[in-house]
């Protein structure tokens, strides 16, 4: 570790091999906590390279428990966090929002590092049962048409690494992995992402797998499509801008999407929407990333499935979903 320190200080960078050796190091507890932190530190200090970026990714699923859920051709919709935005969770009730339109939904999630309450937070506190037996993921999925993937049951790997994320608290480049390492391997995803550079090193990557992919950053900050302002997508056949007038909404405020900082704040405020309580804006913000699901999932337009989406909210088949998930939790 010392001499990798001693490169990557001196702005060298190193190669997809060399990343992938070096987190398959941290997990067998070969380096201290303050070597992890000092690696970890590097990233902060620059950017990420492409090649350093796929040998993490390609460490993360080498090491993973992985979990069968194929017959399912489930989606998942997973940002990477690290937005300082602390928007209430918008992902995971497009999630449920998703299920409830008849995707199937795997949702790979974790709890919050730099922000306030990520969506493992949110799911524990609303007595969402975290487990890696594939019978009761396959009965959630059969019954609710999602399940929940918490991270740290399918990344043992990573356990040396938590304790020292949380006490920096603040991004790392584990944010910028947690969308691609999700252990169902799901062909389909929606992935949003902090800042351009990485939207477009995402793209390159996505492009040498066989997934079905849209790849999200307002352009105003945001990993999902905020309604704030306009939203970079790139998807396996096209890029552009989607604007909130192409879904036939309103452009928002910040504020309006806020309720994050705390998780009972979020858990309220995912209640709220989920049971028609929430406003026109919560709403429309969680209908646009959930019809960014289906149309990637279904080929239908955006705008069609914004307008499934929001069918899926409204009827309270997104709740029923939820309500599926909570009772077969308490099993």
């Amino acid at each position: 570790m010392k001499e990798l320190l001693n490169r990557l200080i001196s702005h060298e960078t190193i190669s997809k091999e060399e990343a992938k050796r070096v987190l398959i190091s941290i997990s067998k507890g070969e380096y201290n906590d303050s070597q992890i932190a000092a690696f970890l530190t590097v990233y902060m200090m620059r950017s990420i390279t492409l090649h350093e970026l796929e040998g993490f990714r390609d460490a993360l699923l080498e090491l993973c428990l992985p979990v069968d859920l194929q017959q399912y051709d489930p989606i998942d919709l997973c940002g990477t966090g690290g937005d300082g935005k602390d928007t209430f969770n918008i992902s995971t009730l497009a999630s449920f929002v998703t299920a409830g339109a008849g995707i199937p939904v795997a949702k790979h999630g974790n709890y919050g590092v730099s922000s306030g309450c990520g969506s493992s937070n949110v799911m524990e506190y609303l007595g969402i049962k975290f487990s890696s037996d594939k019978d009761f993921l396959e009965k959630s999925m059969d019954e609710a048409g999602i399940c929940f993937l918490h991270a740290a049951l399918f990344h043992p790997a990573m356990k040396k690494v938590a304790p020292i994320r949380k006490s920096l608290a603040v991004k790392t480049f584990f944010n910028m992995l947690g969308p691609m390492v999700n252990p169902a391997f799901p062909k389909k995803q929606v992935v949003g992402v902090f800042n351009l550079e990485l939207a477009r090193m995402y793209g390159y990557l996505y492009q040498k797998t066989d997934k079905e992919f849209t790849i999200l950053h307002s352009l105003d900050g945001y990993d999902e499509i905020s309604l704030t302002g306009n939203t970079k997508f790139i998807s396996n056949s096209s890029e552009g801008v989607l604007k909130p007038e192409d879904l036939g909404v309103k452009q928002i405020s910040a504020e309006d999407i806020s309720g994050g900082s705390t998780v009972k704040s979020a858990a309220t405020v995912f209640m709220n929407v989920l049971e028609g309580k929430g406003t026109e804006a919560q709403n429309n913000v969680v209908c646009a990333n959930a019809g960014i699901a289906v149309h990637t999932a279904s080929g239908i337009s955006p705008a069609a499935g914004f307008e499934k989406a929001k069918e899926s909210l409204l009827s309270g088949k997104a709740l029923k979903s939820f309500k599926k998930l909570q009772q077969l939790s308490q099993v």
